[in-house]
């Protein structure tokens, strides 16, 4: 399977690292908004082709599936493109940063009779699957989820804090990856939801703090809140608060409520413990195999309509 990545920030070069581990995957080509960054970055992962021109990759009969991590703005009218030229697409979330064009992506990926994959990697984190298991096994009933999210981002900088020329939203991007998962953990959509935002930054012209509230007909509550202000340790926390004890997820490592390591083999068995490779390894097994990924542009479109209905009521 040839696969080619569009994307040369971060999670481009997380993708190209884990594309590198699954067997019988060949990663042709690199796209890159800039060519003289992209070409670096081919040379790192050993990328044998890197160009500046999408549409020119998409009429290769030799590439089979693209995987989009490039600018949310970009998101959904380049995986409209891919599909519409005949690729398997997976593409970073938020799938649209807009509930009307979410709806025009799902339709052509319907359509299309491609593999069309959202990347929620936080369905595919070990400590995510773990708990999951277990509440769906009846051995755990989760009563809160409580994340909180938390950067510093009072400029335009990626993950690596290299400049960058967009800007990602509180609620559409990162707040997508909790309410996803609450409702995939729960398997249940929300009954009852609030949002509070800040004012916009002047210079961002973004709400840098957010605060988000979720129920569920179960009775569970997930309670989000969100910061670009922090100065301190980067990235998300999970705590799962259930009848039988309190889970702690950081990305791929989970630990009780008193800070004690949770063995996750259970889950993890012999293979990754890497939620990004074990997302990047369901989308070339739906390719493959000819069945709907996990996390679907379908099923992707039910989280859209959440956070549309959050953004609403954020004020």
């Amino acid at each position: 399977m040839r696969i080619c990545v569009a994307g040369e920030g971060a999670i481009g070069r997380k993708h190209l690292s884990v594309l590198g581990r699954i067997p019988g995957v060949e990663v042709c080509a690199l796209v890159a908004g800039r060519g003289e960054a992209g070409a670096a970055v081919a040379a790192e992962y050993g990328v044998p082709e890197v160009s500046t021109d999408l549409d020119g990759m998409l009429v290769r009969p030799d590439i089979d599936a693209v995987v989009l991590a490039t600018p949310t703005p970009l998101h959904a009218d380049q995986a409209v493109r891919v599909l519409r030229a005949g690729k398997h697409c997976l593409v970073e979330i938020p799938m649209a940063d807009n509930l009307a064009d979410a709806e025009e992506l799902a339709r052509v990926a319907r359509e299309s009779g491609r593999v069309a994959m959202v990347c929620h990697t936080r369905r595919f984190n070990p400590p995510h699957r773990w708990v999951r298991a277990r509440i769906a096994a009846g051995r755990l009933r989760l009563r809160h989820l409580v994340a909180q999210t938390f950067f510093l981002r009072r400029d335009n900088r990626n993950a690596l804090g290299e400049p960058r020329d967009w800007t990602d939203h509180l609620l559409w991007h990162h707040a997508c990856h909790t309410v996803d998962l609450f409702g995939h953990t729960t398997g249940e959509r929300p009954s009852g939801l609030f949002a509070l935002q800040g004012p916009p930054d002047a210079n961002l012209g973004i709400a840098m703090d957010l605060s988000i509230g979720l129920k569920v007909p179960s009775g569970a509550l997930c309670t989000a809140a969100l910061s670009f202000h922090h100065d301190g340790p980067q990235g998300t926390t999970f705590r799962y608060v259930c009848d039988e004890g309190t889970y702690v997820a950081h990305y791929d490592d989970l630990v009780d409520g008193h800070g004690n390591p949770v063995d996750l083999a259970e889950v993890t068995g012999d293979g990754a413990a890497d939620g990004i490779e074990e997302q990047d390894r369901e989308f070339v097994a739906a390719v493959t195999g000819g069945r709907e990924p996990e996390s679907s542009v379908a099923r992707g479109l039910d989280t859209m309509r959440v956070l549309h209905e959050l953004d609403t009521r954020a004020g």
